[in-house]
């Protein structure tokens, strides 16, 4: 990817010959010839602002900084092992890429201008995820625990019914399953009946909460649970990581088909209401050693229990041991478990005492807890090793050695770091 990124870069000579801006373009040229017309919808989605942060030397300007290190733009997902100096010239490399992107999300607001767009059109700004910038001591993300920088979203949304809300923050939880619902709420149009999330208009007008807690994480990590105030980070107990499973029927990962290895044990599963009656292939998983060791920075990162007040503590860098509030976001995290139909071997894995779904005649569905006596014997924060985990805190710490790996002689290290690529390894 390196090689085809510095070759896309010969190509880019200007700002305007780059993805986002032609991106953006396409999507103006669309309300320019549709500004008339009613009912449309128009979904602008750009890659930016994304590794490398490569822009042009007219933001990079704006953040001017002493930095006399290799090329440095697009960070590596592990551990930060540079120094303070590298991590604050890769900080404005972002931020100029972050001023890059407010400039083409300028060119939207001012159509809207032109055309008095404020009048009928709603206008929301999201994203996927965030990106750690050395907080924590980590680089990127996945590889690390969902911390907030990650989890924590930017969003933004104005409706023009709504003039009164223009300018005011609202401190309920949402996620992006209530983009959906807002989206058809504005359109008229009802919402389907497995669609989890809620219209937020009523969130809009008066801060009404849609839901009691969010349920988040990535596939084989750790499953997170916040209210708001509270940010529960539920790493796994099985020494594997396992049983762990994919769903799918489309076995294929980022960058190739599944192998034979991976497809000879599947088995067909059924017991997906939201797959309609479908079948979906049960496909055993296995978790690399390096995310599921306690012995390097992602494993011991991502095998974690963790509990934060995210109020008091927004930076996540006081972890809480309290029995009481475990209990409770274990129940949150639990009764959203079983919402979302969780297989019964996450509950295995991360042990957790699985609670009961049952439906109902009509499309109602009740869930029954464990007792709290049963939670408690589940919480793990008091343990020694769950103290151990609140005293590393997730963090991308011990740092570990580089290994047979060769770096730049440039390179800024932290200190701490003995390398020397002239020097005889032995």
């Amino acid at each position: 990817m390196h090689k085809q990124d510095n070759i896309n870069r010969e190509h880019m000579v200007s700002s305007d010959l780059q993805p986002q801006h032609k991106t953006f373009s396409l999507g103006l040229e669309f309300i320019e010839s549709n500004v008339e017309s009613d009912n449309w919808y128009l979904q602008i989605e750009t890659f930016d602002p994304h590794e490398p942060f490569f822009t042009q030397a007219e933001f990079q300007d704006l953040y001017p900084h002493e930095y006399d290190g290799p090329a440095f733009d697009w960070p590596p997902y592990r551990e930060v092992r540079e120094d303070d100096l590298t991590v604050e010239h890769i900080r404005y490399m972002y931020a100029a890429l972050v001023t890059y992107c407010d400039q083409q999300l300028g060119r939207v607001l001012d159509v809207f201008d032109k055309h008095d767009l404020w009048q009928d059109t709603m206008l929301i700004v999201n994203t996927d995820h965030g990106f750690l910038m050395g907080e924590h001591d980590w680089w990127a993300k996945v590889v690390t625990p969902f911390f907030q920088e990650v989890a924590h979203i930017p969003f933004w949304a104005y409706d023009p019914r709504h003039p009164g809300c223009v300018g005011k923050k609202r401190d309920s939880v949402v996620q992006t399953i209530d983009l959906a619902p807002t989206i058809l709420d504005y359109f008229d149009i009802p919402v389907t009946r497995d669609m989890q999330g809620k219209s937020l208009t009523r969130t809009m007008l008066n801060d009404e909460p849609v839901r009691k807690a969010a349920l988040y994480g990535v596939m084989g990590g750790q499953v997170n649970v916040t209210d708001g105030q509270y940010v529960y980070m539920r790493g796994n107990v099985t020494e594997d990581n396992s049983p762990l499973y994919e769903y799918t029927l489309m076995p294929t990962h980022m960058k190739g088909f599944f192998s034979v290895r991976e497809l000879n044990k599947w088995e067909k599963f059924e017991n997906f209401s939201f797959t309609k009656a479908c079948p979906v292939m049960q496909i055993p998983s296995r978790t690399p050693p390096l995310l599921s060791s306690r012995n390097n920075p992602y494993g011991k990162g991502r095998t974690a229990t963790l509990l934060f007040d995210v109020q008091t503590d927004p930076g996540q860098t006081s972890p809480l041991v309290d029995v009481g509030l475990e209990v409770r976001m274990i129940k949150l995290m639990l009764f959203e478990m079983a919402q979302n139909e969780c297989p019964p071997e996450q509950y295995v894995r991360l042990g957790l005492p699985e609670p009961v779904r049952k439906s109902t005649s009509g499309l109602e569905v009740v869930i029954e807890l464990p007792s709290d006596e049963v939670i408690e014997m589940a919480c793990v924060l008091q343990a020694q090793l769950g103290l151990e985990m609140a005293e590393h805190g997730g963090n991308g710490l011990p740092k570990m050695p580089f290994g047979d790996i060769s770096f730049p002689d440039n390179l800024r290290l932290r200190p701490g770091y003995v390398f020397s690529q002239t020097q005889d390894k032995g």
